[in-house]
């Protein structure tokens, strides 16, 4: 009786422990991270084709760079005091003792790229493009992600300030490409070397009669980099920021000059900007222009996370082991664009309409559909098929909701006769064509209803 009872509880026990490995490898994407599949790779696809055929227009030149860099990359350019490198860089040792890090943005990474690759010896300015994910820890929230892609257009070894304009302009006609609405541009000078020196004392002498306003970041900044006071998001602080000293203000006449002609082509291009005084992007390479793009604001009238920005930073190439090089540029966040272009119901081209659509029954049907499917490609004849469907109706059913103009009907006894039917989905007329000519065959019934 114990057996009989045992032998009956043992499958229980069974399902009990394949239910308990179940939770154990029940997997997750891990925080931060997102999977993209179905209509948002429809997104995906339309932004990345809309930034190519940007690119080609105005001459820019794809670069691919690696996902990881030498963490001291970022520590040189970006800034070591920077909240990318202090609180959001994703780095770590390797077991050679290399100390490696996820790239967290592009710039650096092309200027890496420009001085390890002879770029500079190309004729000048060189412009390129890039698109790619990139990996910061920050909090995770609507369009903010710890894995993002970026679009970015860079120029250089061109000082002009018509650089600077374009770089804007290809920006602006990219977003209204992406069909967005409401967009405005955010604009500043933030000086070189000369002048940012005199600025960052008076703004230093400013902050710290009132450093018992600003936050503990804020505090921090003031004493390793005052500028980015400027571009802190607390309310207290951004108070503070209202009643302090401005840039433009202190601009040496070489930047004063920079930044006029820089507005003045951007008039002659009849791009709207507003004149930000306190914008300084918070990265260390940056000087003189500065900008950022927004698009439409919330339900509640207030601004969202900037769909991207840039600015000229003519000392990056030179902190890295090169020349004076001038360059701009600037880098979109793609799953913000995605985020507003969804919420504007941007429309996508319809996909062309397959012009033929292989039916098949049976094993030996499937594998001569296999060959008349390569056959097709190579005459780059557009086909549609189902090979998990077994049952001719339901084969012709899909036929006729994806539009296709024949359907090419293949079973056990076309097969070894050698033959194919080739049927008018719109007429129903079905004609009886040799296997070996059904390519001719085909074409010859396409161009006839053409």
């Amino acid at each position: 009786m114990l057996l009989c009872l045992l032998s009956e509880r043992r499958p229980i026990i069974r399902r009990i422990k394949t239910n308990s490995m179940a939770k154990k490898l029940r997997f997750q994407k891990v925080t931060g991270m997102h999977d993209v599949f179905g209509q948002d790779i429809k997104y995906f696809d339309r932004v990345r084709e809309i930034a190519q055929d940007m690119a080609d227009f105005y001459n820019f030149k794809r670069i691919e760079t690696p996902i990881l860099e030498e963490a001291g990359l970022f520590e040189r350019t970006t800034g070591e005091s920077s909240d990318i490198v202090r609180k959001e860089m994703f780095s770590f040792k390797t077991k050679g003792g290399d100390y490696l890090a996820l790239r967290p943005e592009a710039t650096p990474c092309v200027g890496r790229a420009y001085l390890e690759n002879g770029m500079f010896n190309l004729p000048s300015p060189l412009k390129l493009w890039y698109f790619g994910p990139y990996f910061r820890y920050e909090h995770p929230q609507s369009g903010r992600f710890r894995q993002f892609n970026q679009i970015g257009f860079e120029i250089l070894g061109g000082s002009d300030a018509v650089l600077d304009a374009q770089i804007i302009q290809v920006t602006y006609n990219l977003l209204k490409e992406f069909k967005l609405k409401d967009i405005t541009l955010d604009i500043n000078s933030i000086g070189d070397s000369v002048c940012r020196p005199h600025y960052k004392r008076a703004l230093v002498n400013f902050l710290k009669s009132r450093s018992s306003s600003l936050c503990p970041d804020c505090n921090r900044r003031l004493k390793e980099n005052p500028l980015r006071v400027l571009d802190c998001k607390k309310e207290s602080c951004i108070e503070v920021v209202e009643k302090a000293p401005q840039i433009i203000d202190y601009l040496c006449d070489a930047c004063h000059g920079h930044f006029k002609e820089v507005l003045e082509f951007l008039d002659e291009s009849e791009i709207q900007y507003n004149l930000n005084p306190y914008l300084v992007r918070g990265l260390d390479y940056y000087t003189r222009t500065v900008f950022e793009f927004y698009g439409e604001k919330d339900a509640e009238g207030k601004r969202q996370d900037a769909l991207g920005g840039g600015g000229r930073y003519d000392s990056l190439i030179k902190s890295l082991g090169g020349k004076d090089t001038p360059a701009v540029g600037v880098a979109l966040g793609v799953e913000r664009i995605i985020s507003l272009m969804k919420n504007v119901e941007v429309k996508f081209p319809l996909p062309l309409p397959p012009k033929i659509f292989i039916a098949q029954l049976g094993t030996l049907a499937k594998k001569k559909s296999l060959k008349i499917m390569e056959d097709m490609r190579k005459a780059n004849i557009r086909v549609y098929e189902s090979f998990g469907k077994d049952s001719l109706r339901s084969q012709l059913k899909i036929a006729d909701k994806v539009g296709a103009e024949y359907a090419l009907i293949l079973g056990q006894r076309e097969v070894l006769e050698k033959s194919v039917i080739l049927r008018n989905m719109k007429t129903g007329r079905q004609d009886l064509v040799k296997l070996d000519s059904v390519v001719e065959e085909t074409k010859k019934h396409l161009r006839q209803k053409e």
